[in-house]
């Protein structure tokens, strides 16, 4: 696959992953950038997705972005692109993301012990059918993963060695966290007292990555000045909270990974363990937006001083249907038709997004709390929430479903 171009229009590195992507204007008379905070989800694989979603609102241009907070491989994200950024602007953001994916792919073993899918190297990215990627489908890997429960990452791996930290090294600048133009906020969670422990500024750095993408049944504890961490996803994915207190900006766009809902009961050890992870690396997202939509309707029924709290706008972009398909042990897995697949939907969910619901950044929020994260409701039964989070028919409510959709956020 030598020659491929990469999601920039430059030449991939070896030609590992090769994306076609259109090349779409940037918004006419949209006048200054309106400023925005991202909220990175971790993934493992699933990052690619969020990867295609930042390519396409890099290169659209009307959202320049203040903060980012990001969990494991949201935070790895979060560090290429304001490395990226730091050094060259938008187009320097997307081509480090680029890269760093580039190099992601060539690694079978960088989330995991089990990653590249052998296939041939011809098949058309878009229809290679999922099951391919999901590691639990593969004859004999139920007992593959008993064995490996039974033995520690310091058995199976008594050096320490860890090919996606080698990766971070070469495509984050610690100096750009720290002083660049992007504000980083990265979550891990502390083993000693199970809360999240945010890293922002002079304590951003390669260790701090690493403890925030750490899955403790695949990688050795990541010890920061004496104090055990394990993956930020357990804690925080992604904590808003740094968001709300550590940027100008009262806008924030939620790239979720993770889905919501599974339809069916899960019955294989597999399902069931997978259900599990998703279920573990939602609660404290669910838990934050639970707070934050109390604090919104006490706001607004002004109940609370509002010169000590913020009006939040938010918004999510997200592709459940596209994403349900690769089941969780696909997030262990680089293959590159993998990586391609998710970063194609990652840009179109963004590129809908953009299409309904960017025009409001800055005068209302496209997310409704309490109708996508709170309510009890049966997937789709609404029409209202579409992939790429839009709120209605355009992205948007009136002032009265707004209000009655609010006073069910409010009592959740």
């Amino acid at each position: 696959m030598s020659g491929g171009v990469g999601p920039t229009g430059e030449a991939g590195a070896e030609g590992v992953l090769e994306v076609p992507v259109p090349k779409r204007p940037t918004a006419a008379g949209a006048g200054e950038p309106r400023v925005i905070d991202l909220a990175l989800q971790g993934g493992g694989s699933h990052g690619a997705f969020t990867w295609g979603v930042l390519d396409r609102l890099l290169e659209d241009g009307r959202l320049r972005i203040d903060g980012v907070s990001g969990t494991s491989a949201g935070a790895m994200n979060a560090a290429v692109m304001a490395t990226g950024f730091a050094r060259g602007g938008a187009l320097g953001a997307r081509q480090a993301l680029s890269r760093f994916w580039q190099d992601v792919s060539g690694v079978p073993a960088c989330f995991g012990v089990v990653g590249e899918t052998q296939g041939p190297e011809d098949a058309a990215r878009r229809e290679t059918p999922a099951w391919v990627f999901n590691r639990s489908a593969w004859p004999g890997m139920a007992a593959w993963d008993a064995w490996l429960r039974l033995w520690s990452p310091y058995q199976l791996n008594p050096f320490n060695l860890d090919p996606l930290r080698d990766i971070v090294r070469r495509h984050v600048d610690v100096d750009a966290l720290r002083e660049g133009p992007i504000k980083v906020f990265v979550t891990a969670t502390s083993v000693r007292t199970g809360q999240p422990r945010v890293f922002s500024g002079e304590d951003l750095g390669i260790e701090a990555l690493m403890a925030s993408a750490c899955l403790p049944h695949s990688a050795q504890t990541v010890v920061i000045d004496g104090e055990p961490f394990w993956d930020g996803g357990f804690s925080g994915n992604p904590a808003l909270w740094p968001l709300v207190y550590g940027t100008a900006s009262d806008d924030v766009l939620l790239i979720q990974i993770n889905p919501r809902e599974h339809e069916g009961i899960p019955r294989t050890a597999a399902e069931i363990d997978d259900r599990i992870n998703e279920i573990t690396f939602n609660a404290s997202l669910v838990a934050e937006l639970r707070a934050i939509a109390f604090v919104q309707r006490l706001l607004r029924d002004r109940r609370i001083d509002p010169t000590r709290y913020k009006q939040m706008r938010l918004h999510r972009i997200a592709d459940e249907d596209g994403l349900a398909p690769f089941g969780a042990s696909s997030k262990l897995n680089t293959d590159p038709r993998l990586l391609t697949t998710l970063f194609v939907l990652g840009r179109d969910a963004a590129d809908k997004w953009l299409g309904t619901c960017a025009q409001h950044v800055g005068h209302e929020s496209t997310l409704d709390i309490g109708e996508v994260f709170l309510a009890n409701r049966v997937r789709n039964a609404r029409p209202a929430v579409k992939a790429a989070g839009a709120v209605g028919k355009a992205g948007r409510t009136d002032k009265t479903d707004k209000t009655e959709k609010a006073d069910k956020s409010g009592k959740a």
